[in-house]
């Protein structure tokens, strides 16, 4: 999307601005944080929960979420901001290079993304597959796989790492039962191998800026293309003219977007781009913490998201509405729900203990991209905004719970004529910029992630042969 379409989708911008506004005004402190967050001396004492809660695992200054105060922020540049004035394009490169591009870098950015669209090798060993059959997540980690054969020469035999390659092959070898000192390099890691020739064909570097912008420029093209193939349609091809999230917009619905389409899409692609050390970005740095590459690691991110407690939440509210029925159902609804201690889809968040600054842009842009749609889209809308009002009446003053970027979201994407099983693809096509970014930050000063287990199982068992049990 050329920045000059923000013209035409004026309203959009003012309705964020606002959104911005009245979160100033609630919060108090939206863009007052210091200039510079405090460098960490390692190692530091926290209080850690099961599953790795409240652990600090490293250092990152790709993204900041504040919780407490419901505050996103991308190198600094606050998320209203960006929704109103950037791009997806824009933002994928502040976080992948640490700053906004210049007219000139953004359009080299932008030709680079043009290029990686087009995977014709790609696409055809995927439609060998049963895409129709298949969950569209698992069809999507697939894809990842056949872009790393068609763009590096990784899977080749030749490319495998030998013996050699290893300083430690195997850290269990190694004494975990100290505490462990926070070397500020890697201990356990692979020897930089002797440059190949580089191949017509294919990238130099695997875990590089290229494989990033081949990534975010290849995983829509995966998910357009499964989308029309579980419908028994031929894939499109991109169109070099059409701006990131116009491109996807018309590769999965076989039109070019409007304006205010073309908006709304890029609009959800921004918010869900980064978002702290949650479990596919941190399941993505696992494996490139094994200086795998970043092929394998955004795969890893996406079986990550495939989990229902980490993606699929916008579907299930778009159930959860459905079921409801009409705005006069909700707060009968929500009160029954309550009195049975259930949760709402939608509400509520691991983070944020306030409003989810993400949910405070989708829920005027739902409303206003719904107002002139059929009426079964603008009676979900309206029972998203009488089930809101239930929810926050009873929970918001004590328990802190709000809506969070999945309540709105599922209704933005529907009115765009997505697909509900194409939500969660949809969430890992925006988030490849942010497990890029991270994974990209976190090998510059590598070190294998090995947290420990406490044993609490038994001791000196006695073996009992197979004929005595």
């Amino acid at each position: 999307m050329n920045r000059n379409r923000h013209q035409e989708t004026t309203e959009i911008t003012d309705l964020i601005l606002e959104a911005a506004a009245k979160a100033r005004d609630e919060i108090g402190v939206v863009g007052k944080q210091a200039a510079t967050a405090k460098s960490v001396k390692w190692p530091i004492d926290c209080t850690i929960g099961p599953g790795l809660e409240g652990a600090i695992a490293c250092e990152s200054k790709v993204g900041y979420v504040n919780g407490s105060e419901g505050m996103l922020s991308y190198r600094g540049h606050d998320i209203f901001e960006l929704c109103a004035y950037s791009t997806y394009e824009e933002v994928s490169y502040l976080l992948l290079h640490g700053h906004l591009p210049t007219a000139t870098e953004l359009h080299e950015f932008e030709q680079k993304l043009i290029n990686y669209r087009h995977m014709n090798k790609t696409l055809r060993l995927l439609m060998s597959y049963p895409v129709e059959e298949m969950n569209a997540m698992a069809a999507l980690r697939m894809g990842t796989i056949f872009m790393r054969q068609e763009f590096t020469t990784l899977d080749r035999e030749e490319s495998k790492p030998t013996l050699d390659d290893a300083i430690s092959s195997d850290e269990d070898s190694i004494a975990m039962e100290t505490k462990p000192s926070g070397e500020s390099r890697a201990i356990y890691e692979f020897k930089k191998r002797k440059k190949r020739k580089k191949k017509k064909s294919g990238l130099d570097d695997a875990s590089g800026l290229e494989a990033c912008y081949h990534l975010i420029a290849g995983v829509p093209t995966i998910t357009a293309a499964i989308t029309r193939l579980r419908k028994g349609m031929m894939p499109y091809e991109p169109l070099n003219e059409l701006g990131h999230a116009a491109n996807i917009f018309y590769m999965m619905n076989g039109r070019r977007p409007t304006p205010i389409e073309e908006r709304v899409l890029d609009v959800t692609l921004i918010l869900h781009a980064d978002h702290g050390m949650n479990a596919s970005t941190f399941a993505s740095m696992v494996v490139a913490s094994t200086m795998s590459d970043i092929y394998f690691s955004v795969g890893s991110g996406i079986a990550a998201l495939n989990g229902p407690l980490h993606g699929g939440a916008n579907e299930r509210v778009l159930h959860t509405l459905r079921e409801v029925g009409s705005p006069e159902n909700a707060k009968a609804w929500v009160a029954e729900t309550l009195a049975k201690n259930e949760k709402v889809p939608g509400f509520g968040h691991r983070v944020y203990k306030a409003y989810d600054p993400r949910a405070r842009i989708l829920g005027p842009l739902a409303k206003f991209h719904c107002a002139d749609c059929k009426s079964e889209i603008q009676d979900l809308i309206a029972t998203a905004e009488q089930v809101e009002n239930a929810v926050v009446g009873s929970l918001a003053q004590e328990k802190k719970i709000f809506p969070n970027v999945d309540y709105y979201s599922g209704v933005v994407y529907t009115r765009l004529g997505i697909d509900p099983a194409m939500f969660t693809p949809l969430f890992a096509v925006s988030r490849v910029a942010g497990w890029t970014a991270r994974v990209l930050e976190y090998i510059q000063n590598n070190r294998i992630f090995r947290p420990r287990a406490l044993y609490t199982g038994k001791f000196n068992q006695e073996f009992t042969p197979i004929d005595e049990r």
